[in-house]
């Protein structure tokens, strides 16, 4: 299947498309290319709310937009590896037979499975602004990343 068919069937199953990324065997590359893919689609997500923002405070767009790239594409993939570490020492603790490949895995592949939602929630902050109903939609974003990540993490704590 396609990375976005797969991205699709997350929403639905997301320990069998785990399963399926776990027997496709130890990629570092596969799961660098998921952060990075990720990254990049909360990146351009945040455009509109950037393209507000320099609207409403006259800062420069191109500005914002280099202070977000920072940011998304070279310091968030950093906190991301060190969260799926820490995510795999707590299963490791709770009885986790994975490794940190396979949190790592988990962790990349939950952030671009979920970064679709980021695009919308991205779009109705740069349209309507900072309102409860964006802020509902950021919030089951967030919800829906923390389970398809605990769900995904189970998975990938199985052990081979």
């Amino acid at each position: 299947m396609s990375v976005s068919r797969d991205m699709i069937r997350t929403w639905r199953a997301p320990r069998a498309v785990m399963r399926k990324l776990l027997a496709m065997g130890k990629r570092e590359d596969r799961a660098l290319a998921f952060l990075m893919g990720g990254c990049f689609i909360v990146f351009i997500s945040q455009w509109p709310a950037l393209a507000r923002q320099a609207h409403i405070t006259g800062e420069e767009m191109s500005q914002l937009v280099a202070y977000s790239l920072l940011g998304w594409i070279f310091m968030w993939p950093l906190l991301f590896y060190g969260l799926a570490a820490v995510a795999h020492l707590i299963a490791k603790v709770l009885g986790g037979k994975g490794t940190f490949f396979t949190a790592r895995l988990a962790m990349f592949w939950t952030l671009l499975a979920t970064s679709p939602a980021g695009l919308f929630y991205g779009l109705l902050l740069g349209l309507n602004g900072a309102v409860p109903g964006t802020h509902f939609i950021g919030g089951l974003w967030l919800v829906a990343f923390a389970m398809i990540l605990l769900l995904t993490l189970i998975e990938a704590e199985k052990g081979a």
